[in-house]
Order: C-alpha cells, then sequence, then structure tokens
C-alpha cells in the first residue's frame, strides 16, 4: 500500500459507507484487509499504486494514483467485490446510498433518507450541519469538500424536493 502523502492530487477516490460504525474491535483487522487488497490490486497485470484506510469508523475509502496506471473496469469490479465481500463479512451494508451521515456534538451518526428529511424539518439538522459527500472524486476533492455543510452539499436537493 502506498503512503497516502505521496499521492496526487489528481488520485482516483471510491468512498464505501457502512450503515452503520465498525466495532471498534474489528477496525484492526478490516484495515489489514484493506491493506493486503491495495498491495495486491492490479489493472491488467500493472500494479495499482494504491491506498486505502477506514474513516471515522464507517467510511472505507479507496485511492489509486492514476498517473502511472489506471484502474480499468476489471479492477474496479474487483474492488466492488472486495467491498461487498468485507460487508458481508463483518453483516454491514455498504451500498445503501439513502443512508446519509452526519456530524453532531455527539458524534458521528446516519440516517435513511426521509428521517435525514425529518430532522432537517424539525431543525435536528441544518445548513450548517456536516455531511459526507461520498461522491468526491479525487484526493484533493476528498480533502476539501468531503467533509462539508449541508447547505454546500448536493444533499441540500434532496431536501428542497
Amino acid at each position: 500500500m502506498i503512503n497516502y502523502n505521496v499521492l496526487s492530487e489528481k488520485t482516483k477516490v471510491w468512498i464505501y459507507q457502512s450503515d452503520k460504525p465498525f466495532a471498534a474491535a474489528d477496525i484492526p483487522a478490516i484495515r489489514a484487509k484493506i491493506q493486503e487488497f491495495t498491495q495486491n490490486w492490479v489493472s491488467h497485470s500493472n500494479d495499482l499504486k494504491a491506498f486505502g484506510d477506514v474513516y471515522h469508523d464507517r467510511f472505507v475509502v479507496l485511492m489509486v494514483d492514476e498517473a502511472s496506471s489506471s484502474a480499468s473496469g476489471c479492477s474496479i469490479d474487483e474492488s466492488v467485490h472486495f467491498i461487498k465481500k468485507l460487508g458481508q463479512q463483518y453483516n454491514m451494508d455498504m451500498f445503501d446510498r439513502m443512508n446519509f451521515t452526519y456530524k453532531t456534538a455527539e458524534g458521528i451518526k446516519s440516517a435513511h433518507r426521509e428521517e435525514f428529511i425529518e430532522l432537517y424539518r424539525m431543525g435536528l439538522i441544518t445548513d450548517k450541519t456536516v455531511v459526507f459527500n461520498n461522491l468526491v472524486a479525487t484526493k484533493e476533492a476528498f480533502e476539501k469538500k468531503w467533509e462539508i455543510s449541508l447547505g454546500e452539499s448536493w444533499h441540500k436537493q434532496l431536501i428542497a424536493n
């Protein structure tokens, strides 16, 4: 696995969010599996310059610096298969796109779309609430726009409808 700090700003990013936090006791094993996967991740027989980690006990982030070798459709499929297997092993849904994660004073929480909208209507979530924009595509965007206020995020469109 490549060191995060050596990856270029244009490094490709994929973010997978679990439906609940990973158990603290499981995180070292999950990190080891991610490290093994990224060390062995290839595209058309070329090693990928890859990085992966667990963030906030519920996000698996994979990155590929495509300056030397691009992730192909098959290698991306391989990463999806890895994430599905990881989710099954730890009884997590890593592909629920209608599950939104946000920060509160008590920590990080998740809500399904309908609940998220209702929390906004009740004033428990506001335009200033920090949400996680899992659609960021590059390392630069990950660093600057992954954690963003609801008012600046695409999530706001869901509440307006």
